[in-house]
């Protein structure tokens, strides 16, 4: 039990830049108290004591604000960080290593008892801030939720998903990122300005829209060039745009990048 507890204590202090001290941590992290809890309601569960099980999770919740159904089965070095809203239903599976963030529902989509309704998260999983992953599917390992995001559908190993409902970007498009990541230990709420592909394709267009008015006005003020010996430049329209007027960064800012 106390080996349990002090490999929990160190994930916290290798992944929270907040955390400064394992007293601190052992005093004042409700996700650290709501795991040590958790395993004794699991244990009363396991051995037939449902209400007891069911008891201690209840208390738990009050306590801390988490609530995680007895039966759910969580792995070791799990980090529940600030944690407050977060629900893991019953036939849930965290896998080790897995960082969640507050408001963050492993929920069910179906109403029979005994069969899988929640989610299996594979090892080293970041959920990220009030995300909803939401079936009896599994998120494969080293996956990244994004903040906010609404999962219904599985996601393969070491890709990422955002937006609702959740769109998967694979792994392969983003392999510089994922090692610059993996040096840093995990990216903090499962997300980065470069997640989202709508936002990455209206990057794309407003780029691509940019470099052609760039272009557009070099070949205006050619034609001016050509024209100035004329008398009457009758060539160059009076409305022509001589100069780009085309704000990139400005619309780049407001889509993210």
């Amino acid at each position: 039990m106390f080996s349990r507890l002090r490999s929990d204590i160190q994930c916290i202090l290798d992944r929270d830049p907040a955390a400064r001290t394992a007293w601190e941590v052992l005093t004042c992290y409700p996700g650290l108290h709501a795991l040590f809890l958790h395993r004794r309601a699991h244990w009363c569960w396991s051995h037939g004591l449902k209400w007891l099980g069911r008891f201690i999770a209840h208390c738990s919740r009050i306590l801390t604000g988490i609530e995680i159904h007895p039966a759910a089965q969580i792995g070791p070095c799990v980090f529940i960080d600030h944690g407050m809203g977060v629900v893991i239903g019953e036939t849930a599976e965290v896998g080790g290593g897995c960082t969640i963030y507050h408001g963050v529902t492993l929920g069910g989509t179906s109403l029979y008892k005994g069969a899988k309704r929640h989610p299996t998260l594979g090892r080293d999983v970041v959920v990220g801030a009030g995300a909803k992953v939401l079936g009896g599917f599994t998120v494969g390992d080293g996956a990244r939720i994004g903040s906010n995001a609404v999962v219904t559908k599985p996601v393969p190993p070491g890709a990422t998903a955002v937006g609702n409902p959740a769109r998967i970007i694979e792994a392969e498009s983003d392999l510089k990122r994922e090692e610059t990541a993996s040096r840093l230990g995990f990216s903090a709420y499962g997300v980065t300005q470069n997640d989202d592909p709508l936002s990455q394709a209206m990057r794309g267009l407003i780029d691509n829209a940019s470099s052609q008015e760039h272009q557009i006005a070099l070949l205006w003020q050619a034609i001016e060039q050509l024209s100035k010996g004329q008398s009457t430049p009758s060539c160059v329209p009076g409305d022509a745009a001589r100069s780009e007027n085309f704000e990139a960064a400005k619309l780049n800012q407001l889509v993210g990048k």
